[in-house]
């Protein structure tokens, strides 16, 4: 099935490389023109969203009226939400960058937060566009067999459960994948 994967616009923690989970931030300026670009550049098909203001935000100015979904939010980092990537205890750093066994204390385990993405996808019925957060984009790309960070306001359309089909880079062009 047909998913487009819609990472966010930048927001102000992603400009100064903080971990940002659930907290409910605004996009930036450029965050929005982010957004505006992906105007007339997804298909028209059913869309859904995070309930955090990024995503749905990103949604709107892409020219969507999405339902929002808890689902979709990026995973809870706990009593690490907004910490700067340079001061994190390595070890979450190895986990973070490894995607396996993250645990950040008082948040949600990786394993948990894989459980809730992949049970949202699996209700799905029809091809859709998905506005969501990196690590939501992230666990999808591993569970095709690929892996990479996907930037702000940039979309990847997958062929849900098989394979990577394109990416869609922050100025326009597509990449196949």
């Amino acid at each position: 099935m047909e998913l487009w994967l819609v990472r966010h616009g930048e927001t102000l923690w992603n400009r100064e490389g903080r971990l940002l989970g659930w907290t409910d931030l605004p996009l930036t300026a450029e965050g929005e023109a982010q957004a505006r670009r992906l105007k007339g550049a997804l298909p028209s098909l059913p869309a859904f969203s995070s309930d955090l203001l990024r995503a749905r935000r990103t949604a709107e100015l892409a020219g969507f009226s999405p339902r929002l979904y808890p689902e979709l939010r990026e995973i809870h980092f706990g009593t690490l939400e907004g910490a700067p990537w340079e001061t994190l205890d390595p070890r979450y750093k190895e986990a973070l960058l490894r995607f396996q066994g993250f645990h950040p204390p008082g948040g949600e385990s990786l394993s948990a937060f894989q459980e809730r993405v992949f049970r949202f996808l699996e209700g799905l019925k029809a091809p859709a566009v998905l506005f969501t957060h990196g690590g939501v984009v992230r666990a999808v790309l591993r569970a095709l067999g690929e892996d990479g960070l996907v930037p702000p306001g940039s979309a990847v359309a997958v062929d849900w459960p098989r394979r990577v089909l394109v990416r869609l880079a922050l100025d326009g062009e597509e990449a196949t994948g």
